[in-house]
């Protein structure tokens, strides 16, 4: 459903460099991308950067036109776009369209979604849509799917889907195959995520990833109790050095990117927790390894040692009822329940909410029925 109001995140797919230069496994995979000219994709792969000296004998111009003339397969439109957006800077500074360059200016440009190396093949997969106008599309994306084609996964992606909802749009026609996707999440996480359907869209929403100003929660369940029914953790996430599918927290701050993650408590069960999650960043794997780091992995998380009996008794009756609950749910427990963004149109603030799949849903009751029969043996 939707909602006026502005509430307030996202657990992204491993960073687009990841395709270049090693192996993607399934849930991480991000397509290769063709960058231009002295770019490079940003922490979240959200961006082109482009940075670009002018030579000591550059004769003054427009820097829209500068750019568009030094920057190879990139439209002056597109160009435009982000400078509009704020995302054109001179020596540190940002500047408009009509900025005059001068010899040795330091330029730098960010513009959103880089385009992909070959044509996207559009494919009839049904995706259940929460909302659609001009600008925006809101897709509740279920467990399972691959959000961008990459390595193994080159079809039945919710790029694939929207390619061909969305055929009779410019942005994803032949020859100029941009998904418009300006966040990703996880292949096995469920929920919610907002695409954007033209060039002025694709910016803003963007931006506002990128500036952290949107609003998301996660629902997690999570091996073990908590002391407190709220919390921070902080720490910094890169890539594990000792096994580079996983991303790991550097406690010491000495590596990897600043990372806050707020959780509170919603129901427990004893040997598990409920929990909602609201990211102040979007690092990769978030959720999943600050839960790790703090002893409380994801229920069912295979790659960060949640796919294991971590609390609870050693009866054999418990073992049977926790391989039940994962062949009910055989992915990790998260899911991406809510999202409020400002639409890049109208600026009116907006926000929607996915209810828990049935998956979710049924080791819910599950749990509810353990608790409740534990509660009754035990009076």
């Amino acid at each position: 459903m939707m909602h006026d109001e502005y509430i307030s995140d996202d657990e992204l797919d491993f960073d687009e460099t990841d395709s270049v230069g090693i192996d993607a496994d399934d849930d991480s995979v991000v397509p290769a991308r063709r960058w231009l000219t002295d770019q490079q994709p940003d922490e979240n792969g959200l961006y082109e950067h482009a940075s670009v000296k002018v030579d000591k004998g550059q004769t003054s111009m427009r820097i829209d036109k500068f750019l568009s003339i030094r920057l190879e397969n990139c439209s002056r439109n597109r160009i435009q776009t982000a400078v509009d957006e704020g995302n054109v800077f001179v020596n540190g500074e940002r500047v408009k369209a009509s900025y005059k360059i001068k010899p040795l200016d330091n330029i730098s440009i960010r513009m959103a979604y880089p385009k992909y190396d070959s044509a996207l093949t559009p494919e009839d997969i049904p995706i259940d849509i929460m909302y659609e106008d001009d600008d925006v599309i809101v897709v509740n994306k279920e467990a399972g799917m691959v959000v961008h084609p990459g390595h193994g996964n080159y079809s039945g992606t919710l790029v694939n889907a929207l390619t061909f909802h969305l055929k009779d749009n410019p942005m994803f026609q032949s020859g100029d195959q941009r998904p418009g996707l300006v966040h990703r999440i996880d292949k096995n996480t469920s929920g919610i995520l907002v695409v954007g359907k033209n060039e002025q869209a694709c910016n803003s929403l963007s931006k506002q990833f990128f500036d952290h100003t949107t609003q998301r929660r996660y629902v997690a369940l999570v091996w073990g109790n908590f002391d407190e029914d709220e919390g921070t953790i902080t720490g910094n996430i890169g890539r594990n050095p000792r096994n580079r599918h996983q991303m790991y927290v550097f406690a010491d701050g000495s590596e990897g990117k600043h990372a806050v993650t707020h959780y509170r408590v919603l129901k427990r069960y004893g040997y598990v927790t409920l929990i909602e999650c609201r990211l102040e960043t979007g690092r990769t794997h978030q959720i999943r390894v600050h839960m790790q780091y703090v002893g409380h992995p994801l229920f069912n998380d295979e790659r960060y040692g949640g796919d294991k009996i971590l609390k609870g008794t050693t009866f054999s009756k418990y073992r049977q009822f926790i391989e039940n609950c994962f062949e009910l749910m055989p992915r990790h427990a998260l899911h991406a329940r809510m999202l409020g963004f400002v639409h890049p149109t109208t600026g009116r603030e907006m926000l929607f909410e996915s209810p828990l799949p049935a998956d979710f849903q049924a080791v819910l009751a599950k749990w509810d029925a353990y608790t409740a029969a534990t509660q009754t043996a035990n009076v």
